[in-house]
């Protein structure tokens, strides 16, 4: 009985693969398979420039844009910031993925694989086209061709629409949902990145009100004040370093998504203060989605091991229960352990069963 079975699992990989991965799909030239591992290398190679665009884009939209420094590199062009290049960089790279897009091949309703370059052009232009465009200005070059402080500022602020991107990668990523050690690092990262997002906000509240307050109370200045770097209004460069305030905001936003809040750094405006009830009602929310799931992740991790312990358990009763000698004792041990490390607790004959009954059901 079991030997249709086993060639029912040999043959498998008929039934597991999706339809239009077994078919000779015709394509045009210059057109892409979806599932070809150029696409796949392709796939990550942007995923790694959204996630460098999430981290430097609200960094460098709040923290670089008022820079006395960084204003005067980029008055001089690409080459006195490294920065500016890898920005120009970056957004030949998504313009070329637009391009790619246009060229690759996708699965419709009836699973059929469409390589018609006018039905992946409409495809596509229903779908991520506007999305990826948006992301793909080249806001640098705006920057460059403009000497006003405030025109500046907000194509600064523009370059954060890259960020909807994140909304592709999001999707990409629930392949490796079933992965619990993935999933544990991922929800690290998304709160780690969201801390460094807010931390962006809150330095620009403090920078932008700064200039406006009768009393010096902002937190900007009470660093400067805690650190001996006072705020000069006849030097631009006085004040903390862009290290010390980057640093500093993050360490408030993560205490006050944790919940931690030691004080020495405080909101003293109502800006500041309005602030930070948002980012409290943010972290609760974020203790609610993502850290609630971590024990539920770290025991769907331990299950196996758990599972082996009980087996393990039941099998060394049922020696003492019956009296099994000492040799006797010794290979079944031996051969359970084996066992598992070769199904890791899978019922390899309840499985094999299953696949010979779902085949003759599709015989049928």
């Amino acid at each position: 009985f079991l030997e249709p079975a086993n060639q029912a699992v040999l043959s498998l990989g008929a039934d597991v693969l999706p339809e239009y991965k077994l078919q000779t799909p015709r394509i045009n030239k210059f057109t892409i398979l979806h599932y070809s591992p150029f696409k796949a290398v392709w796939d990550w190679l942007i995923l790694l420039l959204v996630i460098y665009t999430a981290i430097f884009t609200p960094y460098s939209a709040a923290f670089l844009l008022n820079d006395s420094e960084e204003r005067k590199r980029r008055e001089c062009g690409y080459s006195c910031s490294p920065l500016n290049v890898v920005d120009l960089i970056v957004d030949i790279m998504f313009i070329i993925d637009i391009l790619i897009n246009f060229r690759t091949t996708y699965v419709n309703q009836n699973e059929e694989v469409v390589s018609d370059p006018a039905k992946i052009a409409i495809h596509y232009f229903k779908g991520w086209f506007l999305i990826d465009m948006v992301a793909a200005i080249p806001f640098d070059l705006l920057i460059f061709g403009s000497g006003s402080e405030e025109t500046t500022t907000l194509i600064g602020l523009l370059k954060t629409a890259r960020l909807l991107r994140l909304v592709r990668v999001a999707r990409k990523l629930d392949r490796y949902s079933e992965y619990g050690a993935a999933v544990l690092m991922l929800l690290m990262c998304i709160f780690a990145l969201i801390a460094h997002w807010l931390a962006c906000i809150w330095y620009a509240i403090g920078n932008v009100e700064r200039p406006y307050l009768a009393h010096k109370i902002g937190w900007l200045d009470s660093l400067g004040e805690q650190l001996g770097k006072h705020y000069n209004k006849s030097d631009a460069s006085s004040g903390p370093s862009i290290k010390d305030k980057y640093v500093t905001a993050l360490y408030f936003t993560f205490s006050s998504l944790t919940s931690v809040g030691f004080g020495n750094v405080s909101p003293n405006t109502n800006s500041e203060k309005i602030f930070s009830i948002c980012v409290m009602l943010i972290g609760s929310l974020m203790y609610a989605s993502i850290f609630g799931n971590v024990s539920a992740i770290i025991q769907r991790l331990y299950s196996g091991t758990a599972r082996y312990h009980m087996q393990m358990l039941r099998v060394k009763e049922f020696i003492r229960f019956h009296q099994i000698p000492n040799p006797l004792r010794q290979r079944l041990e031996e051969y359970f352990q084996h066992a598992w490390t070769y199904t890791n607790g899978i019922d390899m004959n309840m499985v094999c069963c299953s696949v010979f009954q779902a085949q003759i059901m599709r015989n049928r």
